[in-house]
């Protein structure tokens, strides 16, 4: 079961990734229906291409920005957004079919259960969000996805990427001792911290404040920009959107309090718990960390190139993914057994095991 977890895992991962090379291969609003069942066959005649070169050709993007393109070139766009859309269903099978398989041969105990069921409930809202996201980009005058729903396509891909990590983190069958409080408090507010890392991530990728300031450590020479250039938009809460520069100004300052946060909680692993797997763990996080921020930094500076992008996107899941293990596994794990000896009863089979709770 953690094998298969772990597989899930990478899958959203690989999702994650062929996502950033479909939105910055402006690709995200090729396909402009949303048919889950349906959409999963691509068009396979010259005439089922026609029909979907015209519904494109009907968009904002296309008249604004591609207008005049051929066939040829549409499909490549169609492919990456087909490509998204199919690994997307895949994951789908690949979590609801051997999760009915575990439950049937009893091999899913309570928490673990409800956990899997409740990261199926968020993943069968994920396709949704990412229809909102597209419909948002086909709206009169878009040429774009709105931000905010990209970032939250994004977050909610991460959140289901640290349940899963979480969860198989949970399935070791040897007893673990839980990590002192303090480094349990840290390991979690790091997890926490790298997700709102990557949700604001997701709002520079949407708004391009990437290609605002391609300066470091400044931002066009000011630490710091002024207040009256970082609040310029009225109302004032529409900057943390629309503004890019306190967008990207934001992204750094929290990738700052990550790195610090993250360096300080290796040194008091290493401190306070010497030598043990959560001092081992706690300097991963700040390891990958560190190499993040030198990632986005370089992105930054050679103005967000495609393969700089894609990798600081996919190399956040590490982090992500580094940072989720620890936190769990710092929390301690009992070993699969009763004090009594108890079979433990699977999770759906209460009632055939005669209990109720």
């Amino acid at each position: 079961m953690r094998i298969w977890l772990y597989l899930l895992a990478g899958l959203v991962v690989a999702m994650v990734a062929l996502g950033g090379a479909t939105r910055l291969t402006g690709s995200g609003l090729s396909i402009t229906e949303w048919k889950p069942v349906t959409g999963a066959i691509p068009p396979l005649s010259a005439a089922d291409w026609a029909a979907e070169f015209e519904k494109y050709r009907g968009t904002p993007q296309y008249k604004i920005l591609n207008d005049g393109m051929g066939l040829d070139s549409f499909k490549a766009l169609y492919w990456w957004e087909w490509a998204h859309r199919l690994l997307g269903r895949l994951i789908g099978l690949a979590f609801f079919l051997p999760l009915i398989v575990f439950w049937l041969r009893g091999a899913l105990d309570r928490r673990l259960g409800l956990g899997l069921v409740a990261l199926g409930v968020v993943g069968a809202f994920q396709g949704a969000i990412g229809w909102i996201m597209v419909a948002s980009g086909l709206q009169p005058g878009m040429t774009a996805v709105a931000p905010v729903k990209l970032a939250l396509h994004l977050t909610t891909a991460s959140v289901i990427l640290a349940g899963l990590v979480w969860l198989a983190a949970g399935t070791r069958s040897v007893a673990l001792a839980p990590a002192p409080g303090r480094i349990r408090a840290g390991s979690v507010a790091l997890m926490l911290l790298v997700l709102v890392q990557i949700a604001l991530g997701g709002l520079v990728a949407g708004s391009h404040a990437g290609l605002a300031y391609n300066t470091w450590p400044t931002m066009n020479g000011r630490f710091v920009p002024p207040l009256d250039v970082l609040f310029a938009t009225v109302p004032w809460i529409e900057n943390f959107v629309d503004n890019l520069t306190l967008v990207q100004f934001n992204h750094r300052m929290v990738a700052y309090l990550v790195v610090i946060l993250a360096v300080l909680h290796a040194f008091d692993a290493r401190l306070s718990a010497p030598g043990t797997g959560a001092a081992r763990r706690a300097a991963g996080v700040a390891i990958l960390a560190l190499a993040q921020m030198g990632l986005g930094i370089a992105t930054l500076l050679l103005a967000v190139p495609l393969w700089a992008a894609l990798a600081h996107q996919v190399f956040a899941m590490a982090v992500l993914t580094m940072a989720t293990a620890h936190a769990r596994l710092s929390r301690g794990h009992v070993a699969v057994a009763t004090a009594v000896g108890e079979p433990v009863v699977p999770f759906g089979f209460e009632p055939l095991a005669g209990r109720t709770t």
